[in-house]
């Protein structure tokens, strides 16, 4: 199975460009399914109201399970206090598996990270090229799995793409996203430093082509296996965790005395 773990969807309310403007799948789907993508992670476009934008997702994820995951976007400063009943919505009402937070908005927080480390959920986060304080995240969430999109740099900030290598070799909890990379020799040297058990497949749809990002997984030096983990089999050893983890509150909600 394919899984293209990095796509936005729904409509966002800023209207200063396409990122926080709309992200219709339409033409998305057809070129993925031409591609021979299975399934697709999706989470909003920049929204001023990040619980409504979930919502709006959680109903395409809906009206498509076969098709698709859902991730929750957090905005750490905006939604202070109340980031751990956005993730338990998230999770136990919508099936989410996952959350998506990025520098432009706020860095990434406590709260954050304590809220993905409740459920079990891994954190996609782009730093915007802001690498160094990733090591103090890690550090203090080893049990946290962190995906940085783009090596760390949409921007292709060369330098924020090696450190972020670095993290990838050193932390067990590091993963990284092929979306938007540019310099197709750090994609090459990822695998080679950390494995590919560290590396996820993303598009960045439905802004980028997500034929034409899978066409660099194609090129990279992967046997049968190491292919398989990168396409998809990473994100879904994700997944498990958190499906797990959610399964085991419904359980225990439902138990007698509860």
């Amino acid at each position: 199975m394919i899984v293209d773990c990095h796509c936005h969807a729904g409509a966002g309310d800023g209207l200063t460009g396409p990122w926080d403007t709309t992200a219709p799948l339409d033409r998305y789907l057809d070129r993925a399914s031409r591609a021979g993508i299975d399934r697709t992670v999706l989470f909003a476009a920049f929204h001023s109201d990040y619980r409504t934008a979930n919502r709006q997702v959680a109903q395409i994820v809906a009206s498509r399970p076969d098709r698709f995951y859902g991730f929750a976007f957090v905005h750490s400063e905006r939604d202070r206090g109340r980031v751990a009943s956005m993730v338990r919505e998230a999770v136990v009402q919508h099936g989410f598996c996952g959350l998506k937070v990025h520098r432009h908005d706020a860095r990434l927080t406590r709260e954050v990270c304590e809220a993905a480390r409740a459920w079990s959920i891994p954190v996609l986060y782009d730093p915007m090229g802001e690498v160094a304080p990733l090591e103090c995240v890690m550090t203090e969430y080893p049990d946290v799995a962190f995906i940085i999109p783009h090596l760390g740099s949409f921007a292709d900030d060369w330098a924020a793409q090696r450190s972020v290598l670095d993290l990838l070799a050193r932390h067990d909890n590091a993963l990284a996203d092929t979306s938007g990379v540019r310099r197709f020799d750090l994609l090459v040297e990822a695998v080679r430093r950390a494995g590919a058990h560290k590396i996820l497949f993303g598009s960045d749809g439905p802004w980028l082509h997500p034929a034409v990002e899978l066409a660099k997984i194609d090129q990279l030096p992967l046997g049968d296996d190491d292919r398989a983990l990168v396409t998809g089999g990473n994100f879904l050893r994700l997944r498990e965790r958190a499906v797990s983890r959610a399964r085991g509150w419904r359980g225990a909600a439902a138990a007698p005395g509860r």
